[in-house]
């Protein structure tokens, strides 16, 4: 299975990856470029996918979710930026042993889409709230923090094509540029560039909270709809790194 998202990935993420290497004499340019291509890999893929249903299917339903998606980012950025800091730390050397470490976390991901599919879809009844996608009127905070949250483990997952944009192409260039520490943000920036793209367009043709206009028993199929796409992201993913 993972052979064959690779061979999907590879095609889509090529184009942009000879754009990036046009332009490695650009530091500022060439993260950005190559966060964009890490966010077709294939451990990357899936997370991505997910954020866009989620985040796309709220926008829909409430509102555009702008908040939730620069929280989201931010988590991104924090676990990039964090990496990139412990190697300068730790050295070069110890970055050959983090796709090792991180290997166990990425066969998480599944499992956790799943799940939040599966509460999405009202199968699951907890005492406390995952407010990933729900108002968060009377708990202010609390969705933002999951969305951090989420945006900062999607980010920890590491295959061979997302080791070598980062630990190959990327650190070396952060260790030797003056302005190396912007780098890494740049990077998580340009895994985010699918999400941007889509809520802008949401924004843009005025479809948020379109739904919401048209009653709510349209919005609850809505986010049931997106719940069981990505509940089938979950089972693709485990299926792929299991």
């Amino acid at each position: 299975m993972f052979d064959v998202v690779e061979s999907i990935s590879h095609f889509l993420r090529e184009p942009f990856m000879n754009v990036a290497i046009h332009v490695e004499s650009i530091p500022i340019l060439f993260a950005l470029l190559l966060g964009l291509v890490g966010a077709l890999a294939p451990c990357q893929f899936s997370g991505n996918v997910s954020a866009i249903t989620l985040y796309g299917a709220n926008s829909l339903r409430q509102g555009v979710a702008w908040i939730d998606t620069l929280f989201f980012i931010l988590g991104k950025i924090t676990a990039f930026s964090g990496l990139g800091l412990v190697i300068f730390l730790l050295g070069q050397e110890f970055q050959q042993q983090l796709p090792m470490l991180f290997e166990p976390m990425r066969r998480l991901l599944g499992p956790l889409l799943i799940f939040i599919g599966v509460y999405m879809l009202g199968l699951v009844k907890m005492t406390w709230h995952l407010r990933l996608w729900k108002p968060v009127e009377n708990n202010r905070g609390k969705g933002n923090w999951g969305s951090f949250m989420l945006g900062f483990s999607f980010s920890l997952g590491f295959c061979p094509t997302m080791a070598i944009l980062y630990f190959s192409l990327l650190t070396p260039l952060t260790l030797t540029t003056s302005y190396g520490a912007f780098l890494p943000p740049l990077f998580a920036l340009g895994t985010s560039i699918p999400l941007l793209v889509v809520m802008f367009i949401i924004w843009y043709l005025g479809l948020g909270g379109m739904v919401l206009k048209k009653g709510r028993r349209l919005g609850l199929y809505v986010q049931r709809t997106a719940g069981i796409f990505i509940i089938l992201i979950g089972v693709l993913d485990m299926l792929t790194f299991w």
